[in-house]
């Protein structure tokens, strides 16, 4: 549940110009069942109109694919009222935020998941980056206690590129230090800039150690908050 929160929290500061980071929580609220009668696709969240045994309600969930008509139970629910909503130029007198329960809660799994595994993108030879802050992938995967919470500058190519997952874009570089059999290799970005794969780039961002998104996916290190320079 704890994971849950702070994906929820993610999701009500991307998804909400009504909603604010001072505001509490509501507590949870029963599962939500019920037919879907719209679906409203929007960057990384699904908006769903919902027909239940007490009326019609919207629901939100990290972006997935759900067809009209379809059964659906929304676990986690969090009843927010009079949230506005920035993508769906709409405020919701009561909307549901929450995860669905036939995807096992596993929605941060499927957009993890959908350009599968890093491309093979040849050998990768980039020179380390310039500057007091700079380290290669390898320096600061095997650094990372050290560089815990600190700016760091690397160069490297992107080998995957997932775009908005809980509001930011999450880029693995590989600069050719490091090795496959220990994961020294390859190193996590998260930005709100655009790459694509292939492309060579400086990240220059914080790094964050022992990071728990949910649904599986855990991180002994990563950085954050990073801009991207080529």
């Amino acid at each position: 549940m704890k994971m849950f929160f702070s994906v929820l929290m993610s999701m009500l500061l991307t998804a909400g110009a009504g909603w604010a980071a001072d505001k509490p929580v509501p507590p949870p609220a029963a599962p939500v069942k019920g037919e879907v009668l719209e679906v409203r696709d929007v960057e990384t969240y699904t908006y769903l109109r919902l027909k239940t045994k007490d009326g019609e309600t919207w629901a939100a969930v990290p972006k997935t694919a759900v067809k009209k008509g379809a059964e659906i139970t929304i676990e986690n629910a969090l009843l927010m009222t009079n949230f506005e909503s920035k993508s769906m130029k709409k405020t919701f007198d009561r909307i549901v935020f929450g995860s669905l329960a036939d995807t096992g809660g596993a929605d941060m799994t499927a957009a993890h998941a959908r350009l599968g595994k890093p491309v093979d993108v040849g050998d990768v030879k980039v020179p380390k980056a310039s500057g007091p802050d700079a380290r290669t992938v390898a320096e600061i995967v095997t650094g990372k206690d050290t560089l815990k919470d600190k700016t760091v500058l690397v160069r490297g190519k992107v080998v995957k590129f997932n775009s908005q997952i809980l509001g930011r874009n999450w880029i693995h570089l590989r600069d050719g230090s490091g090795s496959a059999s220990d994961n020294t290799h390859d190193v996590l970005v998260t930005t709100k800039d655009q790459a694509k794969i292939g492309d060579v780039v400086v990240a220059k961002g914080v790094v964050h150690t022992d990071k728990d998104l949910g649904s599986g996916y855990s991180y002994k290190v990563l950085i954050e908050e990073a801009t991207l320079q080529r």
